[in-house]
C-alpha cells in the first residue's frame, strides 16, 4: 500500500512543481510521478541536514509533500539549466 500512495503523493508533488517552474505542457503524469518521486529524495537530501526536516512520501504528510515538492521544484531548476545549455 504504501508504493501506491508514494506515486500518488509524487504524482501531485511532480504536478504542482511543474506548474511553479511553468513545465506542466510539456510533462504528462508519468513524468510528474517521476519528478515528484525523485524530487522528494533530494527535498530530504537538502531539508533533512539544513532544516532537520525529513519527510516521506510513503506515508501521506504536509510535510512530506512540501519537502517532496521543493525537491522536484530544484530537480525541475536543473533540468532547465541542462536544457538551455543544449543547441536546439
Amino acid at each position: 500500500m504504501g508504493w501506491i500512495i508514494a506515486l500518488i503523493v509524487g504524482g501531485v508533488a511532480g504536478w504542482l512543481a511543474s506548474l511553479v517552474m511553468n513545465r506542466d505542457a510539456s510533462m504528462g503524469i508519468f513524468w510528474n510521478i517521476v519528478v515528484g518521486c525523485i524530487g522528494s529524495v533530494v527535498g530530504n537530501l537538502i531539508a533533512g541536514p539544513l532544516l532537520g526536516i525529513t519527510g516521506s512520501v510513503q506515508e501521506f504528510s504536509i510535510t512530506g509533500l512540501l519537502v517532496a515538492v521543493v525537491g522536484a521544484i530544484v530537480l525541475l531548476g536543473i533540468a532547465n539549466l541542462v536544457q538551455r545549455g543544449r543547441v536546439r
